[in-house]
């Protein structure tokens, strides 16, 4: 029988704690105060309780494990669930085998230890509840939707089990980088959100946990080949893997290789020396004894909480001289990730925040307390004093501004579309799907848009029997933007992966702009995930006889660009109403306010200026003839005829000229047809996906 609960409000010292009444049975709570001790008399400590690890895999500055343990009993809990470790590559396995090892050896010295189980969270987590006779259940919040799915699998789960005594409370806990008491209550702007000031929690001691370690079988780490082997075993059917092989390519190791050879590539058809490999990964020197770069790749900070924070004073002394070993090699793997300024912290950390071995909060401090170092105990109002104290802080403050906003979209039941998040080598991005069977359409938006973009195409056209998924890419809406050199290769290689890791079927290809032309490159490297491709109003051109081809590699940012993003964004602010207006001619209205004011919005956002860099750093000189000669009959071009951006007519016959068999229709619209308008794109979409899936249906009917 549930136990039905009254919703109340207690204060545990640095914990405010919401209980929620049954059926939901769980209970949040975050940081409110700074250096408090937590109440040893608080209620609920008698009992077992189970933490379970996921992305904190630390002891320190960590809320779930303070509050577990203020109970009786504590099992803290790993479990290798494939819906967690399929996201992860070949070098994130092994750093979080490094990073369980030193948890384990934290948490033994503490006098508890490690339960290490195999296996769906569901299961594990409700056998386990029954043997230790576990009231509650200590997990972090999250925000990725796979993730909470897996969180809301296992609460369902328990919700249904029979139990001695009461059913376990879930907790849910997160760790909060500024004091925030909700994410509801956030503006959405980041412009809006800095004149809060909000101040920033310290990060917690390690708690004393309870001595009474209990009779299990704890188990035991795997070696990096055994559990390569059981991801492998549980990532599905040999179509699956080799899509999943697929992601081992780079986009410009492909095309340089394709360029050459001046042929469309198989999948899997590369060795395994022919992969892009990781520049940032090259000794320079001898590895250190006290080396926080364990993976044999080598490219990020790993290992322990206390590798990883002699890794970052390494970092932000890298201006001065050493003779530590361990401290010149992050110096060498720093000088070969910086790309651009600052862009090092992420290359390098961006892994072990990941993984939760350290805190956001704790990388913060750390950053401060060595630039009060530097300046006789002072932090001056004019800036950080090295470059590598403020790539440091800007990309914590970074992250959490994004992991904020995420949350508080994936919380927001009043938008237009259900809001999913995603996270795409390490970076948050969101997305949207709907219908529930028939044919799958992915939409890519244009450069400075977003998902809703398409908020009058969705939902239309998967009501005609689609399942339509539409991604916001990194660097733009309210997916990440962090500081990396944007390309046309990088969105590319991001819709590839949502292909396989989301939608997890070929797609029919629809790019609107900058998104046409990396939807073209993905077809031309990628053939095998994609069924048709519609381009509207896609950047590029078409290149008669276009051998010998040529395609810029070094992309790294010039003062020029620097210069330039920053004028063109103070432009753009100001100017965005008339741009937006002049780019749909037909029907100016669909310009309006609400599309302004979330472009407007997303250009405060913390690195939008790195992607506006990138404007003047594209290469397009890869013809669309040259990308997609294997979609003859599988293209569709839709162009807007009034498009101020280009010339429509001379670009629509230089496609019938050299892609034969493209279908093409011309629209009385601007730039972006399929907003200005919709009904008559969503006609044509859909008549010609029924038109291409019909096609192939008979096909198959007349080879059986």
């Amino acid at each position: 029988m549930a136990v039905h609960f009254h919703p109340r409000l207690f204060s545990v010292g640095v914990f405010q704690i919401q209980a929620f009444s049954a059926p939901e049975r769980r209970r949040r709570f975050s940081a409110s105060a700074v250096n408090t001790r937590v109440d040893s008399g608080a209620a609920g400590k008698s009992g077992t309780a189970i933490l379970w690890y996921k992305h904190d895999l630390r002891v320190e500055d960590h809320l779930g494990l303070n509050a577990a343990s203020q109970h009786r009993c504590v099992v803290p809990l790993y479990i290798f669930d494939r819906r967690i470790l399929s996201r992860f590559s070949d070098e994130m396995l092994e750093l979080l085998l490094f990073a369980l090892e030193d948890l384990k050896k934290s948490l033994t010295e503490q006098g508890s230890n490690l339960l290490v189980r195999f296996g769906s969270a569901e299961n594990v987590i409700g056998e386990l509840v029954k043997e230790v006779q576990a009231s509650n259940i200590f997990v972090e919040e999250e925000v990725e939707y796979e993730l909470c799915l897996m969180v809301d699998l296992v609460k369902e789960s328990l919700s249904t089990s029979s139990f001695n005594g009461n059913n376990p409370e879930i907790v849910m806990w997160s760790s909060p980088f500024y004091d925030v008491k909700s994410s509801r209550d956030l503006p959405s702007s980041f412009d809006d959100f800095q004149k809060f000031k909000l101040p920033i929690v310290s990060p917690l001691l390690p708690p004393k946990l309870p001595g009474n370690v209990m009779s299990l079988s704890w188990g035991t780490l795997p070696t990096l080949d055994d559990l390569k082997k059981y991801v492998d075993d549980v990532t599905g059917g040999n179509t699956k893997k080799e899509w999943t092989s697929i992601k081992k390519f780079s986009a410009e190791n492909l095309l340089q290789r394709k360029l050459r050879e001046n042929r469309v590539l198989k999948p899997g058809e590369l060795k395994e020396d022919n992969q892009q490999g990781s520049s940032i990964g090259t000794t320079l020197r001898k590895k250190s004894e006290k080396s926080a770069f364990l993976t044999s790749q080598g490219s990020s900070v790993g290992g322990g909480s206390s590798l990883v924070l002699n890794a970052l004073a390494a970092y932000l002394r890298y201006l001065e001289g050493t003779a530590r070993d361990e401290y010149q090699e992050v110096h060498d793997k720093l000088r070969l990730a910086e790309t651009r300024e600052g862009a090092s912290f992420q290359a390098l950390f961006g892994s072990a925040l990941l993984l939760g071995i350290i805190s956001r909060n704790r990388v913060y401090f750390e950053a401060i307390k060595y630039e009060k170092e530097r300046n006789g105990g002072f932090l001056s109002p004019f800036g950080y004093s090295t470059i590598t104290v403020a790539a440091t802080i800007n990309t914590v403050v970074s992250m959490e501004w994004y992991w904020l906003l995420n949350l508080k979209g994936r919380n927001n039941e009043a938008g237009k579309f259900p809001i999913r998040i995603w996270r795409w080598n390490n970076y948050l991005i969101q997305y949207t799907v709907a219908g529930q069977e028939g044919p799958a359409i992915l939409l890519v938006h244009g450069f400075g848009a977003f998902l809703e973009h398409y908020r009058d195409n969705v939902y239309p056209i998967a009501e005609s029997g689609n399942r339509v998924w539409a991604i916001t890419l990194l660097g733009f809406g309210k997916s990440e933007k962090p500081n990396i050199i944007y390309t046309e290769l990088v969105w590319a290689e991001l819709v590839r992966d949502f292909i396989i890791e989301v939608v997890g079927e070929p797609v029919h290809l629809v790019g609107n702009s900058i998104g046409g032309y990396s939807v073209a490159i993905l077809a031309g490297l990628w053939s095998s995930l994609v069924k048709s491709v519609v381009l509207m109003n896609t950047a590029g051109n078409i290149v008669p006889g276009y051998s010998p081809l040529s395609y810029s590699k070094d992309r790294r940012t010039s003062g020029a660009a620097w210069l330039g993003a920053r004028v063109l964004s103070g432009y753009l602010r100001f100017n965005i109403k008339n741009i937006l207006r002049n780019f749909y001619p037909t029907k100016t209205d669909r310009a309006d306010d609400w599309l302004i004011t979330e472009m407007i919005r997303a250009s405060y956002d913390p690195g939008v200026i790195y992607v506006l860099e990138s404007i003047f750093s594209f290469d397009l000189s890869l013809p669309l003839n040259y990308l997609l000669e294997g979609f003859e009959k599988k293209l569709l071009i839709i162009q807007g005829m009034k498009d101020p951006l280009s010339d429509s007519k001379s670009m629509l016959a230089m496609f019938r000229e050299h892609c034969r068999g493209a279908a093409i229709k011309e629209i009385n619209a601007g730039h972006c047809p399929h907003d200005e308008l919709p009904n008559e794109v969503n006609s044509i979409i859909k008549e010609w996906v029924v038109t291409l899936e019909n096609s192939c249906s008979n096909v198959d009917n007349t080879l059986i």
